[in-house]
Formats: C-alpha cells, structure tokens, sequence
C-alpha cells in the first residue's frame, strides 16, 4: 500500500537506533528523524513526531529498548514516556507490556529482551490494522450507492499506525476490493492533521475532499455522507470513546441523521480498567497551536486535544477481532 514506514530499526548491535517518519513536517516534506536514546523517544511522542495512538506505543515501546541499550533503569524510562502524552492508552498499555515481559527476564538478558518485545509490539499492531480493514470492509460493500461517500476526523492512517490504519484501513480495503470510495476529510484545527490524512489518500489514488470541521454538519444534513469512521485514543469499558476534539459534534450529526459511525482501533485501545467517558483524562495542548496571533495576544486560549463520544452515539467498534457495540466490549477476549 505504502512504500514509506512511520517506525523502523536502523544502526546495528552495538550502536541500536530507531527512525521515524517525521509527522511533523508532512506535508510539505517527507523526512526521517533518527531515535538514539530516551530522551529523543520521549521527545518525538511528547511533540507529535510521531501520533495516532498504536504508533505512540510502539515508539515509546522502542523507547524502553533505547533507554535500557544507554544503561537507563527500566522503572526511570517507563515514567519518562508515560509522561509524555496522557490520553492515548496505546503509550500505557505499551509501557506495562514491556514492563511485565522485562521483570521476568534476568537483568543480564534485559536489553536483547527489550528489542525484541518492541519488535513484537509493531508487528501485531500492523497485524491488527489490516484485520481492521477486513472486519471494516463489508460496512462499506453494504452501502448502496457508488462511490461510498465516507467521512472521518484528524488522521487514523497508516500515519498513525505501525502499518495500514485503524479508521482507514477499511477505506483502504474497498479501494483495493474494487469498491468506489470518496472520503470526506475534515481538516482538524489546530494542527490540521485532516491534511495528512488527505496526504495519504492521494498516495494511494482514493477520491478525496478537504473540508473545514465546521463543514461536516452541513454535509451530512444534505445526505452527501454514507457512514463516518474515526480512530481512538482511547475507549473506555462501556464504549465510550476519546479521539481527536470535532469527533463529538460528527456523532451527533450522525445520529440526527441516521447514519452510521463507526469507531475502528485495536483492542489494545481499550482500556478495560477505565469504567467511561468520565474517566479518560483529556490532555490540554499548548495555546501556542493556534498560531502566534491568538497565543500572543490577551484573549485566553483552551485547547483540548480531545473530545469523548458517549457509547449510545457510536454504530459499532470495529477491532481486529471483528465488529461489537460499544456497549458490548465485554465479549472481546483480551
């Protein structure tokens, strides 16, 4: 699908590295930043080098294996990237993995472990993106008009993945099965991740069209959107969803209008021990995203990251493991 990666091993043995696509700078350029230790990890979760919550674990799951080959503690590493971004429960549930897998292992066999447990994080997230795309495909065959008209929020790429995407992969199945697919790609203030998304699509010759945020409403009024898909950040246990602040007011709109939204993540973004919506801690980002005559100025500035759509609003949860209500996540096996 795509030649480039967000997330691979460089160097060698004795002097490990890991480089990333830089988010960043997309799209006006396509360029690789390479992680030699913990700090630059932390750094590139922490300023959205890399995003989109199954590559933010991977990259803090290489960041343990970076700290641990510098001689760090693994205890001293896990709180730097826990750290760094706190809604995406793909980072904690990352960090926990390699912290249960690490404490078994002999201090001595620490470091080879580590590599080879974040290697181990990355392939199963890619994975499990592509079954996202398999269980996701047949909502979009199942629409009766050509092209499918789909509308999403932020990016839910393979940008935000180790490989394929989470709300994107379905897109990406169809176009591969033949099926026509237009995709609505709202631009997602402050940092207008809808315009990687947009980046993405026309790499892959998908039909697509940017829109402000504020747009979606309308379109959906006047029947011109067939079903929306977003990505998580994090899901809580009864189905209640975080993802990009916007996601909310198309759910709504959605359900006014009767039209399918869907949620596609892996079951590591669910967070079982998150009892709902309430629960899920929104990070606040800094005025300064909003450009330097807003933050400069005297008016103040909020600038959450994210918004929570309340399980009754969502269609169904699309996994690797197939599609569930959201009220129905207690069936997934974990």
């Amino acid at each position: 699908m795509n030649e480039l990666r967000t997330i691979c091993e460089d160097g060698d043995a004795a002097h490990p590295s890991v480089l990333i696509l830089d988010q960043t700078r997309l799209p006006a350029q396509t360029a690789f930043v390479r992680l030699t230790n913990l700090e630059q990890a932390a750094h590139a979760i922490r300023v959205m080098q890399v995003r989109g919550a199954p590559l933010i674990g991977a990259t803090a799951a290489y960041g343990v294996a970076l700290a641990l080959s510098e001689g760090i503690a693994l205890e001293q590493a896990i709180d730097v990237l826990a750290a760094t971004r706190p809604t995406a429960v793909n980072l904690r549930w990352a960090l926990e993995r390699m912290r249960r897998v690490l404490e078994k292992s002999a201090v001595a066999t620490r470091h080879d472990r580590a590599w080879q447990e974040a290697r181990a994080i990355a392939r199963e997230d890619a994975e499990a993106n592509a079954a996202i795309g398999r269980h996701g495909l047949p909502r979009l065959q199942a629409v009766g008009r050509r092209p499918v008209q789909a509308m999403t929020h932020c990016n839910a790429g393979w940008l935000a993945t180790v490989a394929h995407g989470t709300a994107i992969a379905p897109i990406y199945a169809a176009h591969d099965a033949g099926v026509a697919v237009h995709v609505w790609v709202s631009e997602t203030r402050p940092r207008n991740q809808g315009l990687l998304t947009a980046w993405e699509l026309a790499h892959a010759g998908i039909p697509h069209t940017l829109i402000a945020d504020n747009a979606a409403g309308l379109l959906i009024m006047q029947g011109k959107v067939d079903l929306v898909i977003v990505g998580a950040d994090r899901i809580a246990a009864n189905g209640d969803t975080a993802n990009k602040v916007g996601t909310y007011l198309k759910a709504l709109a959605a359900r006014a209008h009767d039209i399918p939204f869907y949620v596609a993540a892996p079951v590591s973004t669910i967070d079982f021990a998150c009892p709902n919506g309430g629960a899920i801690p929104i990070e606040e980002r800094d005025g300064a995203e909003f450009g330097d005559k807003v933050s400069r100025g005297d008016t103040p500035v909020a600038n959450p990251a994210f918004d929570v759509t309340p399980a009754q609003l969502i269609t169904g949860i699309i996994t690797e493991q197939g599609v569930f209500p959201a009220a129905g996540l207690a069936a997934i096996k974990r």
